[in-house]
């Protein structure tokens, strides 16, 4: 049995819901989604998630939600849907009390039909600014306490982990369009990139590069500006890092790139990939 897990930004749910991302979820159905930037209050989550279970319950399946809204007004907000009841539930890094840390993960725990148990984290990074000191040291802390908590997931044991979301980091050359003209730029600086260098150490495998092989790309988000997208002038943000017994089920990705830059729902793409079991 084939169970198919994606994430995405939506770079704000209410819009992203107007743009067709109710289309893309009709057709591909995945059995878990993870989305970042949600970017919408309480009052208005209603509404469209129940949109989205009424997709799923059109296809004759069951939705189960979990959402945590940033206590900033407009900004970030984490989201997973999944088919598979929780089995556990948690929201936010234990020692991050700031409102700018809110809405950037959530931990669900489920048992896949195969019988396998997985920790599913969406997660979103602050994207930071390499050009403003505290906006880097929210960034910095953020992902320091990511880390230590990915070490106590990886010491408890217990199933497998699995970590999506919109790291706003490009690992490596290969993950960015134009690696030199950003070595100074947020998300591609070397003290960003050695997090996932310490994560991947730890044992995770990061899904889609390990899937795809050697080579350039592919990415997941493109900028508004420059005609990013048109030039396929992108940074892979988007991740589906996995503990090894889940990544050796592992048997496709893809990366959903709309057919033209109007028809894009969020400035991101959703990653999905396939695990057999």
């Amino acid at each position: 049995m084939t169970t198919l897990i994606s994430t995405s930004n939506l770079n704000g749910l209410r819009a992203a819901w107007r743009k067709g991302l109710g289309s893309w979820i009709g057709e591909f159905l995945p059995d878990v989604l993870c989305a970042q930037e949600v970017r919408a209050p309480e009052s208005a989550l209603g509404p469209i998630i129940s949109g989205i279970s009424g997709i799923y319950s059109s296809k004759g399946k069951k939705l189960y939600t979990a959402h945590q809204v940033c206590r900033v007004p407009g900004r970030a907000g984490v989201a997973v849907f999944s088919v598979f009841p929780f089995e556990s539930l948690s929201f936010g890094l234990e020692g991050l009390d700031e409102d700018v840390d809110t809405g950037r993960w959530i931990e669900a725990g489920v048992r896949f039909k195969s019988g396998m148990s997985v920790t599913i984290v969406c997660a979103y990074v602050h994207s930071g600014d390499s050009a403003d000191g505290e906006k880097m040291a929210q960034k910095y802390r953020f992902l320091d306490r990511a880390t230590s908590r990915i070490e106590e997931l990886l010491l408890r044991g217990g199933g497998e982990i699995l970590i999506c979301g919109d790291l706003n980091i490009a690992h490596t050359p290969l993950d960015i369009k134009n690696a030199k003209e950003n070595l100074k730029s947020s998300g591609f600086l070397p003290e960003e990139r050695s997090y996932l260098d310490k994560w991947l150490s730890l044992g995770l495998k990061d899904e889609v590069r390990d899937l795809r092989g050697a080579g350039q790309g592919p990415y997941s988000w493109w900028s508004y500006r420059g005609r990013a997208f048109d030039r396929d002038a992108g940074w892979r943000l988007d991740y589906e890092l996995a503990t090894p017994g889940l990544a050796k089920r592992a048997e496709g990705f893809s990366i959903y790139r709309a057919p033209s830059y109007s028809q894009r729902f969020s400035d991101h793409a959703p990653v999905s990939v396939e695990y057999e079991c």
